[in-house]
């Protein structure tokens, strides 16, 4: 069932879904920019992780800008016995932002786990598409290279 909100949790959440307010006291002034108190802005946000709304809550840090330039979607031919445990080993994976499974409709695309893979350089993505066929059941699979970036955002929900 979805949660409902009153029209004073979602003017935080639509805050909080963007950019915190820069300075030493973010919840308080979230709180005083809606007309709540400090203690119900975190009360909200402890609820909605508690409930598992929120998965986690912490810094977005712009990865080009640190040196983590390149990143390969790396589709795998994975055994439907072996999803679950191919997918939390690569989860486990530093370099590793994004595991999906999606089953494939098509015959000539074999490809069904997903791994988004991040490092400072493309043989680093490699290393660690290497180090996948080294420590899983993985074996065979194809490097989807980015071309261009054409939309990256966090969703907008309120």
């Amino acid at each position: 069932m979805a949660q409902q909100f009153t029209e004073t949790e979602r003017a935080v959440l639509r805050i909080v879904q963007a950019d915190l307010p820069d300075s030493l006291t973010p919840y308080a002034d979230i709180a005083r920019s809606v007309g709540c108190t400090e203690d119900e802005v975190i009360a909200l946000l402890a609820r909605l992780k508690q409930s598992g709304a929120i998965r986690r809550f912490g810094a977005s840090i712009k990865h080009q800008k640190t040196g983590w330039n390149h990143n390969a979607m790396v589709g795998w031919i994975v055994a439907p016995g072996q999803v679950e445990e191919c997918g939390t080993l690569a989860a486990r994976h530093s370099h590793i932002s994004h595991v999906y499974y999606r089953p494939s409709a098509a015959p000539d695309w074999p490809y069904e786990l997903y791994t988004m893979v991040h490092g400072r350089s493309e043989q680093e993505c490699r290393d660690v598409v290497q180090e996948l066929m080294d420590t899983t059941p993985l074996r065979e699979y194809a490097i989807l290279k980015s071309l261009k970036e054409l939309k990256k955002i966090s969703m907008t929900y309120f």
